[in-house]
């Protein structure tokens, strides 16, 4: 078996991250330590927030996991971080709007969350809600800002693991591969919409800006 998830542990797909075990190995597409990326990076663009919802998915094992590694970032960056768990889309309108009522709010994407994420696009910008993805398709698709694995560089290199395996190396003895190339990606367009000025230190960093 070949994958690509969030905890390849957690979710029993191997037995450890160096030793895979039986015929399983993969790529991770996330590791717990970017969490406290996310909060800098939304007090960087939006300043005022102190409030973050984090969505994640609550099916997703992985959905506690980095809930927590956030919630342990939050007091060191002066944020209040809040889980909302992703059902279905009523629930998530009706969620981010009782979130919206209250001034000063952010929201962080995890991971996790494969689906509505056109509608979660859609809520951030009708709320003025400043919100963090993990992806750059979720920023070209009109998000504020993503930072996290290139995914690019993640099939390159599941390439080279398919060619060993093709050649007879076991996948059990190839380690399970954490991302090695993270990129942050910035829409202006939607910054400007939410009134945000981007500080040009945070444009410099960014491997893309979208105008």
């Amino acid at each position: 078996m070949f994958a690509a998830v969030t905890d390849p542990v957690g979710a029993g797909f191997v037995d450890s991250l160096a030793r895979p075990g039986g015929n399983a190995t993969g790529f991770m597409i996330y590791e717990y330590s970017l969490s406290a990326k996310w909060l800098e990076v939304i007090k960087q663009i939006a300043p005022n927030v102190t409030r973050v919802a984090v969505i994640r998915n609550p099916a997703n094992p992985a959905g506690i996991a980095v809930f927590g590694a956030i919630q342990n970032a939050a007091q060191s960056v002066g944020v209040e971080v809040s889980p909302v768990s992703i059902r279905g889309a009523d629930e998530t309108e009706r969620t981010l709007a009782a979130f919206a009522r209250s001034p000063n709010g952010g929201l962080i994407v995890t991971p996790t969350v494969a689906v509505h994420r056109d509608l979660i696009i859609t809520l951030a910008a009708l709320y003025k809600l400043p919100a963090v993805y993990t992806l750059r398709y979720m920023v070209t698709g009109g998000g504020l800002i993503s930072y996290g694995p290139a995914l690019v560089e993640q099939f390159r290199q599941a390439a080279e693991y398919v060619d060993r395996i093709l050649n007879r190396e076991k996948p059990a003895n190839l380690p399970v591969q954490a991302p090695t190339k993270y990129e942050l990606v910035i829409n202006l367009k939607t910054a400007k919409a939410l009134g945000l000025d981007v500080p040009p230190t945070l444009l410099a960093r960014a491997d893309e800006v979208i105008e």
